[in-house]
């Protein structure tokens, strides 16, 4: 689908750059370049950039025109790219995006009523769950020992390499700033037969 907005932004030096290297293409002028999520790399994701023929794009592939030189990004891909930055670093090609794979979990309310279990299955309803379903996963609340909390990933976290700081930084992280008295928090997931993890 054709886009007024940018989901990238490509420098002038790193456009003038994929402009050269598209030159030495066959059909150069039919070439659109892709970028894509190929993976995670640490705390950020990893990128693949390629040329396919602009008629080959999806029908519901992002394509914006920059200068002569139309640019593809994957409709799975958008959230993910938005805000991103193509540019040239030390002779190549960088992309710097301020997205994270981490999902991002907004931080609600202390002094919920109710038992601990009762507000840590709110807390993950009304705010994590939501925010990790971006990533296709899920997060369930197994069982409450004493002051300690017993939690199953499923979906796109199980399995998924980031799942453990996604686990510490993200969902604990929420979870004590609304219940500030929970205890440990255990992960019980086998997350050796996840089949679908959001890379």
């Amino acid at each position: 689908m054709p886009l007024e907005e940018q989901i990238v932004t490509i420098s002038d030096e790193a456009l003038a750059k994929v402009l050269e290297v598209r030159s030495r293409e066959p059909d150069a002028d039919q070439l659109a370049l892709v970028i894509a999520i190929t993976g995670v790399n640490g705390l950020n994701f990893s990128y693949e950039l390629s040329f396919i023929n602009v008629e080959d794009a999806g029908g519901e592939d992002a394509v914006t025109h920059y200068g002569s030189l139309p640019v593809i990004v994957p409709t799975r891909h958008l959230d993910d790219l938005r805000g991103a930055n193509l540019h040239v670093n030390n002779g190549g090609l960088a992309i710097d995006n301020p997205n994270s794979p981490i999902p991002k979990i907004t931080p609600g309310s202390t002094g919920r009523p109710g038992s601990l279990s009762e507000r840590v299955a709110a807390v993950l309803n009304e705010q994590i769950n939501p925010a990790i379903a971006a990533h296709g996963g899920w997060a369930e609340l197994v069982d409450v020992d004493g002051n300690d909390v017993v939690l199953r990933l499923g979906g796109g976290c199980q399995g998924c390499g980031l799942a453990q700081m996604t686990l510490r930084h993200g969902i604990e992280a929420a979870l004590r700033q609304a219940i500030p008295e929970i205890g440990e928090v255990v992960d019980i997931t086998d997350h050796g037969s996840g089949e679908n993890p959001y890379y």
